[in-house]
């Protein structure tokens, strides 16, 4: 499944996105993390500002699933990790979105860029 034009619309002007990723049994979501996010060609990306550390992104690498809450939204998600020349699209949207944040640097370095996450909405 794939999001609709109106809510990657919503999502890309919001700055309100939390992830869950699911907790080691599969099935509790962890505690809601707020993180930046992206939209890029029709799809949704997040990083992790403390790169692969970030406890949310192992999760998100570990389980490939839980939630997303953003725009009066809450969503039940995929995470796909996202390596390759989408990352600069994805640096482009950074610094568009964030411009003005003194955390843009590190969110678009190279801890960051190798936490980045494409999040896909399941069909539920």
């Amino acid at each position: 499944m794939a999001w609709s034009d109106q809510e990657l619309g919503k999502i890309a002007v919001s700055d309100d996105l939390h992830i869950s990723p699911f907790r080691g049994d599969g099935t509790t979501y962890g505690t809601p993390t707020w993180i930046w996010s992206v939209v890029v060609d029709g799809a949704l990306y997040v990083r992790g500002y403390n790169g692969q550390a970030s406890r949310w992104y192992q999760a998100a690498v570990t389980q490939k699933a839980g939630r997303v809450s953003v725009a009066g939204m809450t969503k039940d998600v995929e995470f796909a990790p996202a390596e390759g020349p989408i990352n600069d699209r994805i640096d482009d949207a950074y610094r568009a979105k964030y411009a003005k944040s003194r955390y843009l640097s590190p969110m678009i370095g190279a801890r960051a860029r190798a936490a980045t996450i494409k999040v896909t909405p399941i069909n539920s």
